[in-house]
């Protein structure tokens, strides 16, 4: 098989070690390395149709994976304004009546980002946007994207004048006169407005998708662990493998949720495996709460507002039983789990169904955002991996506590903020990703929020709970060896090895060395997926 792409003059650093290799090149053939040596012999494998790139020195490490992004309904989901650079409410007003200015009559306005902090001790409504929204149908997604905001106009279009009852944890929040406020919690009750709402196009979101993953190679990204299937999502990844205009690699998890019915379970086992080139189904997705922010976790004491007290699942024993009968299908689940009570419970379910047998099945939690000391462990010894978004932590609270997220948590609660030390050093697999379109997606400022601690918007402010940092390495094992663990691809994936897929990324200096605060800020000159560049720079 011929040589199709061979780098030279390279830096290749090992994600176990941390060290560089002996080796300064390497060569490509049919996705995968099947040769590291000198410049001088790898530049022999090459014929004329070899892509030889002299990277000049530059730092090769295995290609970065998103451990938890959501492709396609973030390319969905994050059309319209940005809110997210928002520090206050006169910001937030600011930003919708220069969008409102400029919208048709009649046309709905978008926004995505919305952090509930700029609301201070106000309650989260849309009267407190005050009259820029006045008779305009507006939906401001919160940036956990298990909330939006509806102006009175979105309302009144969709039919909603009162709460509603819904089988799962959501919420239409209304005043004490039964009278909607604007805020929705959770899916079932945003879903009631989306759907007055006018949807984009397939061609238009297609694009946006397109558009979306070709900026997500340009950071180094060569895959990601999406955590949904909602919509066309399988439909638009497999259009795109086809067309050879998927620069990214998937491992799909279609949800699961408490309404899911026999012949849907079976649907979903009998599924796992679909998939094509760069992306296959594997897993399932599973909600045990919502997020502390909006009061829909799941806690063993409630929040300060007597909030967070209940599951996703009306009933968490179903959820027990859903989890055993994948496990026993040899399907891995990954739970989203923010609170300790969702956490102790996710455990304790997985306890149950590896005691039936079949203990390869490797299952996973998401977010982990606070947990009390007795359930570190539980993670080695169940052999759950630990799946964190350590910007979360960066971006949406504060080291004093004076956040939206702390203060419902207390004290206590919030100085066990993301806990990727602990869980490290007990003997966890820690997978790191952005949950983008909730985070930014660029891999290195993930990586360089798991090792300072601090916001992204200001790298001056004070770290919260800096014992919890991540090493260098540790945080660039937790995009590369690590999401490899995760998905049974160890050996496959995730170093620089012979017979590893060539999924690279290049940067102009190592990743290791740079300071923590310079991280994000660290050229990214090539990523190569499955043998092939999907991003290049003038000059490489």
């Amino acid at each position: 098989m011929r040589t199709s792409l061979v780098l030279l003059s390279a830096r290749l650093l090992d994600p176990l070690t941390g060290g560089l290799l002996p080796q300064t090149a390497l060569a490509v053939s049919g996705g995968r390395i099947t040769d590291l040596g000198d410049d001088r012999r790898m530049r022999g494998l090459a014929d004329s149709s070899t892509t030889v790139i002299d990277l000049k020195g530059a730092v090769v490490t295995p290609g970065l994976v998103d451990g938890h992004i959501h492709p396609v309904t973030g390319a969905d989901l994050s059309r319209g304004l940005d809110l997210s650079e928002c520090g206050d409410l006169d910001e937030v007003r600011s930003a919708l009546a220069g969008a409102v200015r400029s919208l048709e009559p009649g046309a709905w306005l978008h926004g995505w980002g919305l952090d509930p902090n700029v609301f201070g001790d106000r309650p989260v409504t849309s009267a407190a946007l005050g009259p820029v929204l006045d008779g305009v149908p507006a939906l401001l997604l919160l940036f956990d994207a298990h909330s939006m905001l509806a102006s009175a106009r979105a309302l009144e279009l969709a039919g909603v004048d009162g709460p509603r009852r819904f089988e799962e944890a959501s919420e239409i929040v209304c005043d004490d006169e039964g009278r909607p406020t604007g805020l929705l919690l959770e899916e079932a009750a945003c879903a009631v407005v989306e759907a007055a709402a006018p949807r984009p196009s397939r061609a238009e979101l297609r694009e946006h998708l397109a558009e979306t993953l070709r900026g997500m190679a340009a950071t180094g990204l060569t895959g990601g662990h999406a955590m949904d299937a909602n919509g066309e999502s399988l439909a638009l990844y497999s259009e795109l493998d086809a067309d050879d205009a998927l620069p990214l690699r998937f491992r799909v998890a279609p949800w699961c949720r408490p309404d899911t019915d026999a012949e849907a379970l079976r649907a979903l086992i009998a599924g796992q495996g679909a998939g094509g080139r760069l992306w296959r189904t594997e897993g399932v997705k599973l909600f045990m709460d919502g997020t502390i922010d909006n009061g829909t976790a799941w806690l063993e004491r409630p929040d300060c507002h007597g909030e967070s007290t209940h599951a996703f699942w009306p009933d968490p024993e179903r959820y027990t039983e859903v989890v055993g009968e994948f496990h026993r299908a040899g399907v891995p689940t990954a739970t989203h789990a923010i609170g300790d009570a969702a956490v102790r419970h996710v455990l304790d379910s997985v306890e149950k169904a590896r005691a039936t047998g079949n203990t390869g099945v490797r299952h996973r939690i998401e977010h982990i955002e606070t947990v009390p000391d007795d359930t570190l462990r539980r993670f080695r010894e169940l052999d759950v991996i630990a799946s964190m978004q350590p910007t979360h932590c960066c971006d949406f609270t504060r080291a004093d506590h004076t956040d939206n997220w702390s203060r419902r948590l207390g004290e206590e609660r919030a100085a066990r903020a993301w806990r990727c030390r602990d869980l490290w050093d007990s003997g966890a697999t820690v997978v790191l990703g952005s949950d983008w379109p909730i985070a930014p997606y660029p891999p290195l400022t993930v990586m360089a929020g798991s090792r300072h601690r601090r916001p992204t918007r200001d790298l001056a402010q004070p770290p919260h709970n800096p014992g919890q940092a991540l090493t260098p390495l540790e945080a660039l094992r937790g995009m590369t060896l690590n999401p490899a663990l995760a998905a049974g691809e160890e050996g496959l994936a995730g170093g620089l090895a012979v017979g590893h897929r060539a999924d690279l990324a290049v940067f102009a200096d190592n990743p290791l060395t740079v300071p923590d605060t310079d991280l994000s800020d660290l050229p990214v000159l090539l990523t190569v997926l499955d043998g092939r560049p999907t991003h290049r720079t003038p000059g490489i």
